[in-house]
């Protein structure tokens, strides 16, 4: 199998440009699940503490076997602790529940305005990152106005800016505030939660290169520079998502992938969302 590329962040650290996405996948199911993507290839794992399975993740890390610095793994903070001591708190137990001695990347979930300051939480995560026991710290679901207020207020550029993004939300505002940042951009729900796969023109794209419409969807993301990071509990989807480097889209196929974008999201608006459970 082709070897997955990094992408480097803004303070160097490198990050495999495929990860293996646990969100709901039950903590019962997450230990398996991972050590499948792991013994696959796969060497970046994305979770969160809002998943509830971060316990799981770490066991399957250790059951794998592999040198600690070999698997990069990102967790996100809960919606509910926003507040500076909160925050520092809880990325206290992402720690003890991983069973890490440090964290390769941690994001605020969301930004979450109406809640808290997302600007006093980003100082937490400054405190984090200083602390030596996370390797980046970023953010997730912010828009180009959050961002902002971060560059303005605070003293460090988040490394990573992960949102929804995929044919149907091709979301090149946002990527192109990130990129003109130095913030590399994350997809989360890469292909729609499968809305797309049935898309006539991801469907003839896969004829033309012998592909999956997963495949041609998450070579689209990897052409445009994204950080991916699919979720299957299916063994053979789990290496069909990684077996996307053997083969390339023409300019005329990437430019009628982006040509599908709708605005459509699957999951909340970020100005919108105020959820904390």
């Amino acid at each position: 199998m082709t070897p997955v590329p990094t992408i480097t962040l803004n303070n160097g650290v490198e990050i495999p440009q495929v990860g293996f996405g646990v969100f709901q996948i039950a903590p019962d199911r997450t230990r398996e699940a991972t050590l499948t993507a792991l013994q696959a290839g796969y060497r970046h794992i994305d979770t969160a503490q809002m998943y509830g399975n971060e316990k799981q993740v770490g066991e399957a890390v250790r059951a794998f076997g592999a040198d600690r610095a070999e698997i990069f793994v990102t967790s996100k903070l809960n919606n509910g602790y926003h507040a500076y001591d909160d925050a520092l708190g809880a990325f206290d137990g992402t720690l003890a529940d991983l069973g890490f001695e440090y964290l390769d990347l941690f994001l605020i979930h969301w930004p979450l305005p109406a809640v808290g300051d997302f600007v006093e939480t980003w100082r937490a995560m400054e405190e984090i990152y200083r602390s030596g026991r996370c390797r980046a710290v970023g953010v997730s679901n912010f828009q180009p106005h959050h961002l902002q207020r971060l560059l303005d207020e605070t003293d460090t550029v988040p490394a990573i800016n992960q949102i929804e993004v995929h044919p149907y939300l091709a979301q090149d505002e946002v990527r192109a505030f990130n990129a003109e940042h130095g913030i590399a951009t994350e997809a989360w729900s890469p292909i729609a939660k499968g809305e797309v796969l049935d898309d006539e023109t991801l469907v003839r794209i896969a004829g033309e290169v012998g592909r999956s419409a997963a495949q041609v969807a998450l070579r689209w993301h990897i052409q445009r520079g994204d950080i991916v990071f699919p979720k299957s509990v299916t063994p053979r989807r789990v290496e069909e998502n990684l077996a996307i480097f053997d083969f390339e889209l023409s300019d005329a196929q990437m430019a009628q992938i982006t040509g599908l974008d709708r605005g459509q999201r699957t999951g909340p608006d970020p100005d919108h969302f105020n959820m904390v459970p």
